[in-house]
């Protein structure tokens, strides 16, 4: 295969503890460490492998945000990507608006093979890499673990709640990639000098012609109640005594 495009998303780094704005519109960014979204980090590190192993000539990155996400895409630049694309946008969009945009993105790009998390840890969503796939009518893959190129298939490894599902499909394709799939190598200094001079192309979201009109409204984000604490009981009966009191037990 010729190219391979990446999705990435900027989220709030993983080691982070969120807190809540005082007006309760969403999560605290200001002065907040930032970072490739994990998951989208995985599938960044399996397209460079492809192409080590001499299974793709080129790894393109894209992302959706802000300016700000520059940084992610030079951090995926550093890490071994030829170039990258930045949709710019300021404000949060839905699965499936983000989903439309990078569509106009495979349209000009082509690319064989589309890589991205199977989630973003911030909302959780798992949507756009389905949506795109139906968008584009790609053969799919989500969840993966493990990706091994086939000539003009992929043998794809997938985690269900059952255990493990092997799939193959034909390229063109778009695999979302699971935790287990790989570890993310680590960035080095003179890589993070060497990505400042690599390609980085901005587009406007209104040359796309992509409606991008919101049709969710978030009406209140609130931190979820403080856990309980737990209680050490003696025996059986003391513990069917009080799951009763807390109305979990029926008699």
């Amino acid at each position: 295969m010729e190219k391979i495009l990446v999705c990435i998303k900027r989220v709030i780094d993983y080691n982070v503890k969120i807190r809540i704005k005082s007006d309760e519109s969403g999560v605290v960014t200001d002065g907040v460490k930032m970072s490739i979204n994990p998951f989208d980090e995985i599938a960044l590190e399996e397209a460079l492998r492809l192409k080590e192993n001499g299974n793709a000539s080129e790894v393109i990155i894209v992302s959706v945000g802000s300016d700000d996400v520059q940084q992610q895409l030079r951090t995926g630049l550093a890490m071994g990507a030829d170039r990258a694309i930045l949709i710019e946008h300021d404000t949060t969009l839905e699965p499936i608006q983000v989903a439309k945009l990078l569509h106009q993105i495979v349209d000009q790009e082509k690319p064989d093979l589309i890589l991205m998390g199977k989630q973003a840890i911030d909302d959780d969503a798992s949507q756009t890499g389905q949506m795109l796939a139906q968008m584009c009518s790609y053969a799919q893959a989500t969840f993966a673990s493990k990706v091994t190129v086939n000539g003009n298939s992929l043998e794809v490894v997938r985690e269900v709640d059952q255990g493990l599902e092997t799939l193959e499909i034909d390229l063109p394709a778009i695999v979302t990639t699971d935790l287990r799939l790989n570890e993310p190598r680590y960035v080095k200094l003179p890589d993070i000098m060497k990505a400042k001079k690599k390609p980085m192309e901005i587009i406007d979201p209104s040359t796309l012609n992509v409606d991008l009109q919101s049709s969710i409204s978030v009406l209140k984000v609130s931190a979820p109640p403080p856990r309980q604490s737990g209680v050490i009981l003696n025996d059986a009966s003391e513990l069917v005594a009080a799951l009763k009191e807390k109305d979990l037990l029926n008699d």
